[in-house]
């Protein structure tokens, strides 16, 4: 029997960085992983198929829409050809999980593929093309999440489909209805938009992105009804059914009314839920809460204090990069380090054009805590380089103290807005004030330029192009 001071369980974002950083501190690490390839959702099929699907169709948009405005004259038809689009996506899959594999072998770790599962708080099963079993001294385990669905769905994969499914599309739909405007929805919605198919929306929530500030809620909302989505807030979806090709989506508005939609496909994206099947937690003694997360202290470690978890399947937003952060921070708790993680300084980002990106505190959370703030908001259309590029949608909003002003949350909606959030992180790592940010030189021409002049907007109100 092979014995590890670490072995990881899952090997997405979290799991594969975790166990490169236990490697690094020169623990012997192994890593557990049920598919053929490593990387998890997130490299197989969320974040990184999602960006090349959305990066391909932006550019087929750019052509059909802009190029002519850019002075680019193209004879002929342009035409999508979705297979090749879809192809060039597995391709980017394939690059990166491949990459993946060269930092396992690089880093001397041991990739065990097949279901993990404890026989007790020290050993792992591990079922898969044979079944065999590890001792390891430290368990982290990095199992993900998978989508979740709502009761009275029955997701076919066909024509009711999740975000895997929508990922691989042989056809264009001619109209998508989307269950769920976060995004997961938003995001692949957008994508199929471009592509020639009639998108609908329905959101439970009285607005789109509900967990985001209310501004960028309001001005996403306003830009995809200008790129003609048709978007149903308060909407309850009560039945959703198949008949032959078609997707018959029944709803409430919110004066009770019933809605009835109709389309060719019906992608469910009503969040993810944490995945720990199979991994016979109550062996080792670890507990799982109601809500099917990994129970865990401040330090990352579950019930059983040799065993630790991390990325969606504990508490908190279900992101890449928080699992990787935890992944590091768990490897550096092991080794008897003292590492921290500020959950308020990770940022969550929309990947629509225009991105949506934050930091920190929303309004909402400011006015229920009773902060007293202040607001300094900048709009994109006022940049040159919004202009030369014609990004000329959203806005850069700054919340900070309204005494000491300290940045207490960043909002913004823009080309490049996804990049851009990295500089409010750092200025709010270092918990600067509006004021520091507002006499740092920016670039001229750059989208940041947008945030300078949102600190000086929250800086006595003054800002300069505006």
């Amino acid at each position: 029997m092979n014995s590890y001071d670490v072995a990881v369980i899952g090997s997405g974002p979290g799991g594969y960085v975790a166990a490169i950083r236990c490697a690094q501190l020169g623990m012997k690490t192994a890593i557990i992983e049920k598919y053929s390839t490593l990387g998890g959702t997130c490299l197989n099929v969320g974040c990184i198929p999602s960006k090349a699907l959305l990066d391909s169709s932006h550019h087929y948009e750019d052509a059909v829409k802009h190029f002519e405005d850019h002075g680019i004259d193209i004879p002929g038809e342009i035409k999508v050809n979705l297979e090749k689009m879809v192809a060039r996506k597995q391709s980017v899959v394939d690059q990166t999980t491949g990459g993946i594999d060269f930092l396992m072998k690089k880093n001397n770790i041991d990739v065990y593929q097949g279901i993990g599962s404890f026989k007790d708080a020290t050993h792992i099963v591990i079922s898969g093309e044979k079944e065999e079993e590890i001792e390891a001294k430290n368990t982290i385990v990095a199992t993900g999440s998978k989508p979740s669905s709502l009761p009275f769905i029955s997701i076919d994969k066909e024509r009711v489909i999740t975000s895997t499914e929508a990922l691989k599309l042989k056809e264009v739909p001619k109209h998508l209805i989307v269950i769920g405007g976060g995004v997961i929805g938003l995001e692949l919605g957008q994508v199929y938009k471009r592509l020639g198919a009639e998108v609908t929306v329905v959101e439970y929530m009285d607005r789109i992105i509900p967990t985001m500030d209310s501004g960028l809620s309001k001005e996403l909302n306003k830009v995809l009804k200008k790129q003609k989505f048709t978007i149903n807030n308060s909407h309850k979806v009560k039945s959703v059914e198949r008949v032959g090709d078609e997707v018959v989506v029944k709803a409430d508005n919110k004066k009770g009314e019933e809605v009835e939609l109709r389309g060719d496909y019906c992608l469910v994206s009503v969040g993810r839920r944490p995945f720990t099947d199979g991994l016979n937690a109550e062996a080792a003694g670890v507990k799982i809460t109601d809500r099917g997360q990994i129970e865990v202290n401040d330090h990352l470690q579950t019930s059983a204090s040799n065993i630790y978890a991390i990325g969606d399947v504990v508490k908190g937003a279900m992101l890449a990069h928080k699992a990787e952060e935890e992944g590091v921070f768990v490897a550096e708790t092991i080794a008897g380090q003292k590492p921290h993680i500020d959950y308020n300084l990770i940022p969550g980002v929309v990947y629509t054009w225009p991105e949506v990106a934050a930091v920190g505190q929303t309004e909402e959370q400011l006015k229920d805590k009773g902060v007293a703030y202040k607001v300094g908001q900048f709009p994109m259309r006022a940049l040159g380089r919004s202009r030369a590029s014609m990004d000329l949608d959203g806005f850069v909003k700054i919340l900070a103290d309204k005494s000491t002003d300290e940045i207490l949350g960043v909002h913004m909606i823009g080309a490049r807005a996804a990049d851009m959030i990295a500089e409010a992180v750092v200025a709010m790592e270092y918990r600067a004030s509006a004021e520091d940010v507002s006499r740092m030189s920016h670039a001229h021409p750059t989208f940041t330029e947008a945030i300078k002049e949102a600190a000086l907007a929250a800086t006595d109100d003054r800002a300069l192009h505006v």
